[in-house]
C-alpha cells in the first residue's frame, strides 16, 4: 500500500512541477514587466492592472524598431562597448548575451550552413555539429569545416576539418540543432539518422 501511494504521489509531483514552474516564471515576468512602467503609471495617476505589462511590451517593441535601424545599431554597439569595458559587468552581460543569442540563433544561424553528425571525440560516439565551410584538397577530396559546440553553452567548442564522407546529414535546422545542444539532448529529435 505504501509503495503504491509513494509511486502515485511521485507521478503527481512530476506532473505538477513543470506546470507550476511555468506559471511561476510567467508570473515573475509579468510582475517584473508591470513594475518596469510603475513609475510612469504613478506619475500619470493611472492604476490599471496589467496595463504596465502592455506598456512595457510596447516600449520593448519600440526599442526593437530603434535597434534595427542604422543609428540605433550604432548607439547600441557603442553602449555594448561601454558595458564591455567595465570589469565585472562585462562578464555578466557577455554570458547573458551568449545565452540569449544561442536561444534566438541570432549570430549562429548566419554563420552555420547546416547541421551534421560526426563521430567525436572518438569512433562510435556521435555528436551534433555545424558546418561553417567546405574545402577540397589537392587530390580532389572534399572536406567540411565544422564547429563542435559544448553543452549548454554553444558559443564555445572546437573547430575540426573532416572528410565529407565521415559526416551524416542531420534532418535539423540550425535552430533545432542549437536547441538540442543547449538542452543537453533533452530537445534532440527522437528519430536519428545514425542507423543508416
Amino acid at each position: 500500500m505504501w509503495v503504491f501511494f509513494k509511486r502515485i504521489t511521485i507521478a503527481g509531483l512530476f506532473a505538477i512541477v513543470p506546470i507550476a514552474l511555468t506559471f511561476y516564471i510567467i508570473k515573475i515576468i509579468i510582475v517584473f514587466l508591470d513594475q518596469l512602467t510603475a513609475p510612469i503609471m504613478a506619475r500619470v495617476n493611472l492604476e490599471i492592472p496589467g496595463f504596465g505589462l502592455i506598456l512595457t511590451l510596447l516600449i520593448i517593441f519600440a526599442l526593437g524598431i530603434f535597434v534595427t535601424n542604422v543609428l540605433g545599431r550604432r548607439l547600441f554597439s557603442w553602449g555594448e562597448r561601454l558595458i564591455s569595458s567595465i570589469p565585472l559587468v562585462n562578464n555578466i552581460y557577455n554570458t547573458i548575451k551568449q545565452i540569449t543569442n544561442a536561444f534566438s540563433g541570432a549570430t549562429q544561424t548566419e554563420n552555420y550552413q547546416r547541421v551534421i553528425y560526426i563521430q567525436y571525440p572518438r569512433q562510435g560516439l556521435w555528436t551534433i555539429c555545424f558546418v561553417t565551410g567546405e574545402s577540397i584538397d589537392g587530390s580532389g577530396k572534399e572536406y567540411y569545416h565544422v564547429f563542435v559546440p559544448t553543452t549548454p553553452n554553444p558559443t564555445s567548442g572546437v573547430f575540426i576539418i573532416i572528410p565529407k564522407k565521415d559526416a551524416i546529414e542531420a534532418d535539423l535546422t540550425v535552430e533545432e540543432g542549437l536547441k538540442a545542444v543547449i538542452s543537453g539532448g533533452l530537445l534532440a529529435p527522437e528519430k536519428s539518422p545514425l542507423d543508416t
